[in-house]
């Protein structure tokens, strides 16, 4: 086993890891902490297939922005264990059986997958920095302007919600 894939498998585990302490944790605020700790994982999965640009927008955007937002809102929201209420067993029945069918369906989508052997070749500038600006402002230019100007109105949105009266 060579060091690449000894790094996949330990940035696996720890995606993996991080995605069921999202799922199994009660507390809101440990579920984003979880959530950023997966986000980092992918970001090395990223650099693993040298999409650099990719690696680092997942970490800017998702484990910094989003999760920003994530704790804002769950503090504005003011969750608490004490004052939710609890699920009925019917609800708590459809969730084990819905996830089992899901549990099924990957089962059967790994059965049906053929592994490859053959390495991945690194050198490509596929996915450089470069590269992707290159195309993103010459061929889309003009849909990266209006995305801009979407976020733009998005934080204004966001200015506008949270404050006050």
């Amino acid at each position: 086993m060579n060091l690449h894939q000894l790094v996949f498998w330990i940035l696996s585990v720890i995606a993996i890891g991080g995605a069921l302490g999202v799922i199994l944790s009660r507390n809101p605020v440990a579920s984003v902490l979880f959530l950023i700790v997966t986000f980092f994982a992918v970001s090395g999965h990223y650099i693993l297939l040298n999409a650099q640009f990719l690696a680092i927008v997942n970490i800017i955007v998702y484990a910094g922005a989003i999760m920003v937002l994530f704790l804002y809102v769950i503090m504005l929201m003011n969750l608490n264990g004490d004052v939710e209420p609890q699920k009925s067993k019917l609800l708590q029945f459809a969730g084990i059986i819905s996830g089992g069918i899901l549990f099924l369906v990957l089962l059967a989508a790994f059965k049906t997958t053929q592994l490859s052997t053959t390495p991945i070749n690194a050198s490509t500038s596929i996915g450089l920095i470069s590269e992707l600006g290159q195309v993103l402002f010459t061929r889309f230019v003009f849909p990266f302007e209006i995305s801009s100007i979407l976020f733009l109105s998005a934080m204004v949105g966001a200015v506008v919600i949270g404050k006050k009266d």
